[in-house]
């Protein structure tokens, strides 16, 4: 089995068919959305595929060690991974051919009207190992 990593973009990526953008889904259409999510989810918690999910609150801060003695500093020059992600998935397949299966399903999510979004999802695999160092 092998992890993979299906991440949710708010943008970056390219532009989805159903490209209306959340905060303009009525209130049935986020539910429906939310709703294909946890269906999506249950499912593959069935097959013993998913690993965990969430999605991203819009709030965040970078963080990063400044020093010995000094407080942690916050922010800074950096694209804004709030803006950026919107939530993402775990799964644990036996290929890449079934995890690209399953990131299809899930870019099939209703959006706007109850049509499918078909938004890209990158998908990456996780290491199952630490990379190796050679000299």
């Amino acid at each position: 089995m092998a992890k993979y990593l299906l991440l949710k973009h708010y943008r970056g990526a390219p532009a989805p068919a159903n490209d209306v953008p959340m905060d303009r889904w009525t209130p049935q259409e986020i539910s429906a959305h939310v709703q294909y999510m946890h269906d999506f989810a249950a499912r593959l918690e069935r097959t013993g595929e998913f690993v965990d999910g969430q999605a991203l609150a819009p709030e965040g801060t970078w963080v990063r060690y400044d020093g010995e003695g000094r407080p942690p500093v916050t922010d800074g020059p950096f694209a804004e991974t709030k803006d950026l992600i919107a939530g993402w998935m775990v799964i644990d397949v036996d290929s890449h051919e079934r995890a690209v299966e399953l990131a299809g399903e899930l870019s099939a999510a209703p959006g706007a009207g109850g049509e499918p979004i078909h938004e890209w999802l990158e998908l990456r695999p996780l290491l199952a190992a630490p990379p190796t160092i050679t000299d």
